[in-house]
């Protein structure tokens, strides 16, 4: 599909003009959280993300300097879904390092959030997954799901939506009650969910999403869809399993950032392993690279489990007691910047994802992605 037919299918089937003008100016200040590694936490009282922030997505500003969108909630989201989506804001910053929230168009500041459309798949909670600029416009993957049924919030599914501004979002449609793709058929590897989208133009001009699924008991898998314009989408299957039993892995691989650093595709993943519980999982940062984006091969890191960015110790107390969300960014300098998201332990051995806090780290490398240290402000 050309560049043409893009703009023209797009104008076409939202029939908006996808806003216009730059970002307002950043509206609240947001000192970074002591810790090492922390560098963003919840916003202040009144904020769509009060409760939790998390899966940073950073990208240059062609203003100058950066721009991180985020998901998160507040306190009054709907309890009943049981993960730490809900609505998706922006943040800016000079330095990558130090941001400030820009308050958006929609509900406590956000600037996209669950559609109005009860029948719409996205219509109980959204967050974003993937984010590139294109064609003048910002593109962004992200995840939804309806409420009510056996389990709140599920199955989710992917969608897309377009900007000029990054503030003011038009979703682009999909056959599927709005998503582009369906969960999985009852007994299907992926029908509990299709989530956390990352999509990519491959070199034969085909497009790729990559996402995420998990079967309780088995663990969380990486498969793909493959598409000719970035519309239609075909699923393929799973690339990755779990690995090998007691690698920090060994429950599969969910939320992931693919990159090309030089001819080599590298994954910066989050790694599940099993602690006994099927949902209740450790969550560290692993690295696999691949030629061709379909075979990967783990690449282990300096610690024994074979993790690159280990979780904070067990009763240390610590902010990011378990990882994920990793997003890389790549410095004219040769060093990396990991973006990744941390929550503290829950109490007790039970609990839910909601009785934690997802706040945002950075974790800085000289050059070898197996090579990491936690962020510490100066």
């Amino acid at each position: 599909m050309t560049l043409l037919d893009r703009r023209q299918l797009l104008t076409a089937t939202l029939g908006l003009s996808l806003g216009a003008g730059k970002a307002q100016q950043p509206s609240m200040a947001a000192s970074p959280p002591q810790g090492p590694g922390r560098i963003f936490g919840p916003g202040g009282e009144g904020w769509w993300d009060s409760e939790r922030v998390s899966c940073p997505r950073v990208l240059p500003d062609p203003a100058g300097g950066w721009l991180m969108w985020y998901y998160g909630r507040d306190p009054a989201f709907d309890r009943s879904i049981n993960l730490p989506t809900g609505r998706v804001g922006l943040a800016r910053s000079a330095d990558g390092i130090h941001w400030q929230r820009v308050r958006g168009p929609l509900t406590q500041g956000a600037v996209f959030e669950p559609s109005g459309d009860a029948t719409q798949f996205d219509s109980g909670h959204v967050g974003i997954s993937d984010i590139h600029r294109r064609d003048d416009l910002y593109w962004m993957w992200y995840l939804g799901g309806q409420t009510g049924g056996e389990r709140g919030g599920f199955p989710l599914r992917p969608g897309c939506a377009v900007s000029r501004d990054g503030l003011h979002w038009n979703r682009v449609p999909g056959p599927y009650r709005g998503a582009l793709l369906d969960a999985g058929a009852q007994g299907e590897y992926d029908e509990f969910m299709v989530g956390w989208p990352q999509v990519i133009q491959w070199d034969d001009g085909n497009w790729r999403m990559y996402y995420h699924t998990v079967q309780l008991g088995k663990g969380y898998f990486l498969a793909w869809a493959e598409s000719p314009d970035g519309f239609r989408w075909e699923k393929r299957g799973i690339v990755m399993e779990p690995g090998p039993k007691g690698r920090f892995d060994d429950y599969g691989v969910s939320t992931r950032h693919m990159v090309k650093l030089g001819d080599t595709w590298t994954m910066f993943y989050e790694g599940c392993h099993y602690t006994g519980h099927p949902i209740q999982v450790d969550r560290q940062i692993g690295v696999a690279i691949s030629a061709d984006g379909i075979d990967w091969e783990r690449v282990d890191g300096p610690y024994a489990n074979g993790c690159v960015i280990p979780q904070a110790p067990k009763g240390s107390g610590l902010w990011d007691y378990r990882l994920g969300c990793p997003w890389l960014v790549a410095q004219d300098d040769g060093t990396l910047r990991l973006y990744y998201i941390g929550s503290n332990e829950r109490p007790g051995e039970g609990g839910s994802e909601l009785d934690t806090v997802h706040q945002i780290g950075l974790a800085v490398s000289a050059g070898d992605v197996t090579r990491w240290e936690r962020f510490t402000t100066p």
